[in-house]
């Protein structure tokens, strides 16, 4: 099972994670009380094991922008938490190629939104590394505390798992993530507000008792 902990504004939060078996770690770049700068991240994911993915979370961007803070903060991929559509990834990605840095992109879709207009379709997703499922809103992209409505989403979690890779956020603890497990068979899981103490600190308790309940959920799949 794929985890990202996201949220990552300390070291010592970082090794942590990575100790407890975190494949990657998240750094906000937009407007949130868990933000950092490019250079704070960059002294964290110089530490960190080239293995774990070091993913900078970003809002309608533009290409140049995101690409110039991924160099500048030492990140392996990006995850587009805005209104981006495959033409902004496909821009992103070509630009990336043309400048030889390596990239990977996800896309955050909020379950709350997805109507008939929806965007990523069978072709488009396979530019994609993951899509992360969240209950954030156009108010509050992320980190909201709360799940979207897991029933209710469980069929088009079905049929977008045969797109692409699926990762599920939002509202994730240790006391529910074994039901998250069960009910949608994921790639991945993202973590953010289930695990710390406060916006942008992690409760080591917290921290290990979701990873101890994944590990747990997954040995009995």
């Amino acid at each position: 099972m794929w985890i990202k902990v996201c949220g990552t504004t300390n070291l010592d939060d970082a090794k942590l994670a990575v100790e407890l078996g975190a494949n990657a770690l998240g750094f906000i770049f937009a407007p949130s009380p868990r933000r950092v700068s490019p250079f704070e991240a960059s002294k964290i994911t110089a530490q960190v094991d080239p293995k774990v993915e070091t993913i900078g979370v970003f809002i309608n961007q533009a290409p140049s922008v995101i690409l110039d803070t991924a160099r500048r903060a030492g990140i392996s991929g990006v995850q587009l938490h805005g209104e981006e559509d495959p033409g902004s990834v496909r821009n992103l990605l070509a630009l990336a190629l043309r400048e030889k840095t390596p990239l990977k992109v996800y896309k955050a879709v909020h379950m709350s939104t997805i109507d008939n207009s929806f965007a990523w379709d069978a072709e488009s997703s396979k530019m994609l590394a993951g899509m992360v499922l969240d209950s954030g809103t156009p108010i509050q992209r992320g980190g909201t505390g709360r799940t979207f409505d897991w029933n209710e989403a469980a069929p088009l979690v079905r049929v977008l798992s045969r797109r692409t890779k699926i990762i599920i956020a939002g509202g994730l603890n240790a006391q529910n993530v074994t039901r998250a497990i069960s009910l949608f068979e994921p790639y991945g899981l993202d973590v953010v507000s289930g695990v710390e103490s406060e916006p942008g600190k992690k409760d080591p308790a917290k921290l290990r008792a979701f990873f101890e309940a994944v590990h747990e959920a997954v040995q009995r799949r």
